[in-house]
């Protein structure tokens, strides 16, 4: 792990690179939480590519901000925030994706990805799976809080984590 971290905005070019990574964070993180046959399907790859592609490249996504992290040009980290998906929701932000490979967990990556597509001081939201004691306690310290609300998506439940603009850093 000598090579530099880069992170950067993500382009319409990273498509195929970020859904290998969202595939195989999805592997590393999902086993055990959700039926193997959704992340092994064959086609789930072309399906993360495609919806990458669309998010980089349609405006209706033009409001999301969508970050690479690199190491020797490999993409080893994605995230997205974006407007919250539920029409009330309060922040206005909401961090959708933050993945980074488990051989890079601990390097800064996911630090450096959460900030480049939430600003540090904005009050935020986000979902996670629970249980994900790993990620539950990254965005504890980074200011997010569980709200108490829950939801299970596919099967998988998950906890809303919140953040307000006063958090520390």
């Amino acid at each position: 792990m000598d090579a530099a971290l880069t992170v950067r905005p993500a382009r319409a070019g990273d498509a195929a690179q970020m859904a290998q990574v969202h595939v195989r964070c999805w592997q590393e993180t999902y086993r055990g939480l959700m039926p193997d046959a959704v992340l092994d399907d064959p086609g789930f790859p072309a399906a993360r590519e495609r919806f990458w592609t669309v998010v980089l490249t349609d405006e209706r996504y033009r409001d999301n901000r969508a970050a690479v992290a690199e190491r020797d040009g490999e993409v080893i980290g994605i995230a997205m925030s974006g407007p919250p998906l539920e029409a009330a929701a309060a922040p206005a932000r909401q961090l959708h994706v933050l993945y980074v490979r488990a051989a890079d967990h601990g390097t800064g990556a996911g630090r450096t990805l959460l900030e480049a597509v939430i600003d540090p001081a904005q009050p935020a939201a986000l979902w996670v799976t629970d249980p994900n004691p790993r990620a539950q306690a990254f965005y504890r310290k980074h200011g997010f809080v569980a709200d108490g609300t829950t939801q299970v998506d596919d099967g998988v439940r998950e906890i809303r984590m919140v953040r307000d603009a006063r958090h520390p850093r």
